[in-house]
């Protein structure tokens, strides 16, 4: 066990922060979003919930949702354009602190490219800075699947992003910040895993992160001592 004050300072002196984007940046769960404005909420909730408790290996409850929601081009965008995605409340100044001090920002995400940049665009984040997966469409804009050759679109996928981050940055010390099971099992090979419960509180992540907080504040005061 790492005693508090070691993972504050580790967290302070961090190259580089991940964060998970539904439910830690944003305060959607991005696929429930499509599946709503796609009409096949119900079903793709209950199976968002069985995969985030960890239930379902990820690919798979991936594949049967986006089967379910057969999303086209033309309703991706209109979901953005009309239900923009909403920002946790702190992490634009998170974010920016973070930046000021020179700190890599990047967004970690077993949701979907095209929400994640948007999201992205408004933290100033580069969208070199974005890792999540990407829709497949056919010529007439209808749903053909997803790109299953991205890493976050596996079981372990955020930990592989973050390995790799290692590998081409060098970086020393990578903290993961999420909500849910597949974030915190991307530490190790992250070196400090915060679980946030901000939005939705995952009882499992809570009794087993070493870090939780509930609001970023706490992560802005830490900055700022």
């Amino acid at each position: 066990m790492v005693s508090h004050s070691e993972l504050r300072k580790l967290f302070c002196s961090a190259d580089a922060v991940c964060f998970d984007v539904d439910s830690t940046v944003i305060r959607e769960e991005g696929i429930d979003e499509l599946a709503k404005f796609c009409g096949v909420e119900d079903a793709v909730s209950e199976m968002t919930r069985r995969a985030m408790g960890g239930a379902v290996p990820f690919k798979a409850a991936l594949t049967e949702r986006l089967a379910l929601i057969q999303p086209s081009r033309e309703q991706v965008q209109r979901l953005i354009a009309e239900h923009p995605p909403h920002l946790t409340p702190g992490i634009r100044e998170l974010v920016s602190h973070l930046q000021e001090r020179n700190v890599q920002v990047f967004l970690i995400s077993g949701g979907f490219r095209s929400i994640v940049e948007h999201v992205a665009s408004k933290l100033n984040i580069p969208s070199t800075n974005v890792f999540a997966n990407r829709l497949k469409f056919y010529f007439n804009g209808e749903y053909a699947g997803f790109d299953e050759m991205q890493p976050t679109a596996e079981s372990g996928g955020k930990g592989k992003v973050i390995k790799l981050l290692k590998e081409k940055f060098q970086f020393k010390k990578i903290v993961m910040i999420g909500d849910g099971a597949t974030d915190m099992e991307a530490c190790p090979p992250a070196d400090v895993f915060i679980g946030f419960g901000g939005n939705v509180i995952r009882q499992q992540v809570k009794d087993n992160a070493e870090w939780y907080i509930t609001d970023f504040v706490e992560l802005l005061g830490e900055l700022e001592e």
